[in-house]
């Protein structure tokens, strides 16, 4: 698999194994290897940042959360918290996948359960970030 390059400023070191066919990353908040897709190839990136760029500790992580969206089971990304309270929302889409407003209403969506004072939607080459505030959300301009 050839792994695209993605829009951070810092190179990562990642830990991969080959299985036969397939290729796993290692990930650092959950401490196991997972099968390397093109979406978690960004969120793996993401788990990076924050730990070695930011220096939150991992336990402040939390990857592929569930939460009930009217009535459905869904799966958060990628969620920062500050003393276990919902910080930065991430949502990550493949480096393929456009990012639109149709996508960013799904990370609203879900931050609506969530309550993070902040989102992020990014496929690894284009980064979205918005500022929840009482009249909405506030885009913001910023470099990974």
């Amino acid at each position: 698999m050839q792994l695209p390059k993605l829009n951070f400023r810092e190179q990562f070191n990642f830990h991969f194994r080959k299985d036969k066919d397939k290729l796993f990353i290692y990930d650092l908040t959950r401490k196991s290897y997972l099968l390397l897709t093109p979406e978690e190839w960004v969120r793996q990136h993401w788990i990076h940042y924050f730990l070695n760029i930011e220096g939150y500790s991992a336990s402040a992580l939390i990857s592929e959360k569930k939460l009930i969206l009217n009535g459905l089971t869904k799966r958060i990304d990628l969620l920062i918290t500050q003393k276990t309270v919902p910080h930065i929302l991430i949502e990550c889409k493949a480096p393929h996948i456009a990012l639109s407003e149709k996508t960013f209403e799904q990370v609203a969506r879900y931050n609506s359960v969530m309550g993070a004072k902040e989102i992020i939607l990014s496929n690894g080459i284009q980064h979205i970030r918005a500022l929840h505030t009482v009249s909405g959300y506030e885009f913001q301009k910023t470099e990974y």
